[in-house]
């Protein structure tokens, strides 16, 4: 998937599902934690000087692995099932080049942190494909009528369970989506 630059930029200035400054240390041995404000947008995760409008990178929340870490911090991390050109026009970022790229964020609190793994592991396109088949089950089986019907979707394979990943098959989005609520 390529994107382009240009609409990558118009992107980080839209309103933020969550947005703060955080301690922010690159993937780089001996890198240090610099403030940066990030920024949640759809399922980019955008980082900003302080000072600054344009975006210093972003990274795309597919296929990746959110994990807490010591107290008042959490990590990205590629999931090793995920490779591909790069398609970063801001910058090169997003795990491609590098399977054990890491990048480590620091929070003012445990509870700030949290609220930012969770809104992280909520970002991803699987995660929400995955919400919409659970609900679409779901009313379908309280109703006996397919939601999606009305839309003439209903039949696209990308709504369908078989279209799934199976077990050992996972998208790695935070271990199967910590099983929707």
């Amino acid at each position: 998937m390529r994107y382009n630059e240009k609409e990558l930029r118009a992107l980080s200035q839209q309103p933020a599902e969550l947005a703060a400054e955080l301690g922010m240390r690159g993937p780089k041995k001996g890198s240090v934690a610099k403030r940066r404000l990030v920024k949640l947008v759809v399922n980019f995760l955008f980082y900003f000087r302080t000072d600054e409008a344009e975006p210093l990178g972003a990274l795309l929340l597919e296929r990746c692995r959110v994990a807490q870490e010591e107290p008042g911090g959490f990590s990205i991390s590629e999931c090793p099932a995920s490779r591909g050109p790069s398609p970063w026009p801001l910058g090169g970022h997003g795990f491609v080049e590098d399977p054990e790229r890491k990048y480590h964020f620091e929070c003012c609190s445990q509870e700030q942190c949290e609220q930012w793994t969770e809104a992280l592991r909520r970002a991803s396109y699987e995660y929400m494909r995955r919400s919409l088949i659970f609900y679409r089950n779901e009313i379908q089986k309280m109703t006996g009528k397919d939601p999606l019907e009305q839309f003439s979707i209903s039949e696209e394979t990308r709504f369908q369970l078989s279209s799934l990943p199976r077990e050992g098959q996972s998208a790695c989005v935070s271990s199967q989506l910590d099983e929707l609520d």
